[in-house]
C-alpha cells in the first residue's frame, strides 16, 4: 500500500527496509552500554517513548528521503530494547532459568507480529496507512506509562517485594565462566573471544533470515503468489504464532538440557547448531515452491526452528560474561548481528530488481545460516575460553 502510493520500486524498498537497521544496529551498542551505566528501566522507557513518536511520524512521510530519515530514527529508538531487556533478566533471574526467561521476553516480538499484522492491515484498509501509524503511536504511549509504574531495575529496588524475597534474589547464581573474584574484564577483552564471535555470527544469520521474512516475504507472497494485503495479513499470522511458541520452547529446552547435563554451553550449542541448520534448509526450499500452502508451511517451520534459537544468543552472553558487562557485551553482539538488517534487505532488493525473482535471495539466506551453524559447533564451548586476562577456565 505504501509502496504503491509513494511509487517506490524494489531497490528503493530495499533501501527503506535497510534504513531502519542503520539506526537500530548503532543503538544496540549504545543501549547496551547505557543499560550497564544508568539502568535498563530508564533506557527501555526512553526507547519506547521515542519508538512511539517516530512510529507516529511515519504516517507523515511524503517521499523516499523523508521515509529514509524516519526509518533511521525509528531504528535508533528500537535499538536499545533487547539489550536493556536482557540486562533486566540478568538482574532478576537465576542462570538456570535465564534462557526460559529470555524466551518468554523475546516471544513478544513474533507474538506482536501475529497480533499486529491483521490489526494494522485492517486499519490500513479501513482508515488508510497514515492513520494506522497514528493509532500505534497512542498504544505506545499507554505502554510507556505502564512500564514506568510497574518495572524496577533490580529486585532490591522493587517496592512490590517483601524483604525476604529481595534477599533470595540477591543470592542467585552468577556467571559460570568469567567471575573468579578478579577485576571485571573489559568489553574489548570479551570481543576478542572466538565464542563471542561465533555467537555473534550465528545471531547475524538468525537476523538475516528473520529480517528477510519481515521485510520481503510479504512482497514475495504478493508478487510471486498473488496474495492481496488482506490475505497476506491473515496468512502470516500462523507463522508468527508458531514462532512465539518456538521462542519460549527454545529457552525451556535449553534450560532443561542444562539442568540434566550440568553443562550450560552444551545445552546452548545443541539448540543453536541443530535449529539453525534446520531453519537454513527450510528457508532455502521456500524459494522453490509454487503454492501458497507450501510457502506458508515452510515459513512456519523455518520461523519455529529459528525462534527456538532466539533466547540462546543472550543466554550464552549471560553464561560467560561478568554481570557488570552483560549489557555492553550483549549490546555489542546485538549491534554487530543487526548489520544483517542493513545488508540483507538491501541485497534482497537488488537481487529481486535485477533478476526479477526471489529464488537466489532464499538460497543466500539459507547458506549464511548453514555456515553459522558449523561455527557454533566448533566454537561455543568452554574449552579454551579465558575467564579473564590472567586465567583460563575449562568447564
Amino acid at each position: 500500500m505504501i509502496e504503491k502510493e509513494l511509487g517506490f520500486n524494489a531497490a528503493e524498498m530495499g533501501m527503506i527496509f535497510s534504513a531502519f537497521f542503520i539506526g537500530y544496529a548503532l543503538f544496540n551498542f549504545i543501549g547496551g552500554w547505557a543499560s550497564d551505566k544508568v539502568g535498563p528501566k530508564t533506557v527501555f522507557l526512553i526507547a519506547a517513548l521515542l519508538w512511539s513518536v517516530f512510529c507516529g511520524l511515519t504516517g507523515l512521510v511524503t517521499g523516499l528521503w523523508t521515509m529514509l530519515i524516519v526509518r533511521v530514527l525509528f531504528g535508533m529508538a528500537e535499538g536499545p530494547v533487547s539489550a536493556a531487556g536482557n540486562k533486566i533478566i540478568n538482574n532478576w533471574i537465576s542462570r538456570k532459568e535465564s534462557a526460559t526467561a529470555i524466551g518468554i521476553f523475546s516471544a513478544g516480538s513474533p507474538l506482536g507480529g501475529a497480533v499486529s499484522g491483521p490489526i494494522v492491515g485492517l486499519l490500513a484498509l479501513s482508515l488508510g496507512w497514515r492513520p494506522a501509524f497514528g493509532i500505534i503511536f497512542l498504544f505506545g504511549l499507554v505502554w510507556v506509562l505502564l512500564w514506568y509504574f510497574i518495572v524496577s531495575d533490580k529486585p532490591t529496588m522493587s517496592k512490590r517485594l517483601a524483604p525476604e524475597e529481595r534477599i533470595d534474589f540477591e543470592n542467585h547464581e552468577d556467571v559460570i565462566l568469567s567471575d573468579d573474584g578478579r577485576a571485571t574484564p573489559s568489553l574489548g577483552y570479551y570481543m576478542k573471544q572466538p565464542m563471542v564471535w561465533a555467537t555473534t555470527l550465528a545471531f547475524f544469520s538468525y537476523n538475516y533470515i528473520l529480517f528477510f521474512f519481515l521485510t520481503w516475504f510479504p512482497s514475495y507472497l504478493n508478487h510471486s503468489l498473488h496474495l492481496d494485503i488482506k490475505e497476506i495479513s491473515i496468512a502470516t499470522v500462523i507463522p508468527w504464532v508458531i514462532g512465539a511458541i518456538g521462542m519460549v520452547l527454545g529457552g525451556v529446552c535449553s534450560d532443561v538440557i542444562y539442568r540434566i547435563t550440568g553443562n550450560a554451553l552444551l545445552s546452548r550449542r545443541l539448540i543453536l547448531g541443530v535449529c539453525l541448520a534446520g531453519a537454513a534448509v527450510c528457508v532455502a526450499v521456500s524459494g522453490t515452491v509454487s503454492t501458497i500452502g507450501s510457502a506458508i508451511t515452510l515459513m512456519s517451520v523455518s520461523l519455529f526452528l529459528l525462534y527456538l534459537t532466539g533466547p540462546i544468543y543472550w543466554a550464552v552472553i549471560q553464561d560467560v560474561v561478568h554481570k557488570d558487562k552483560v549489557g555492553s557485551v550483549g549490546g555489542a553482539m546485538h549491534g554487530l548481528a543487526n548489520i544483517s538488517g542493513i545488508i540483507g534487505p538491501l541485497v534482497t532488493g537488488f537481487i529481486v530488481q535485477f533478476s526479477g525473482k526471489y529464488d537466489y535471495a532464499f538460497y543466500l539466506a539459507g547458506a549464511i545460516a548453514i555456515v553459522s551453524s558449523l561455527l557454533v559447533f566448533v566454537f561455543v564451548k568452554s574449552k579454551g575460553f579465558k575467564a579473564n586476562e590472567s586465567q583460563s577456565c575449562v568447564h
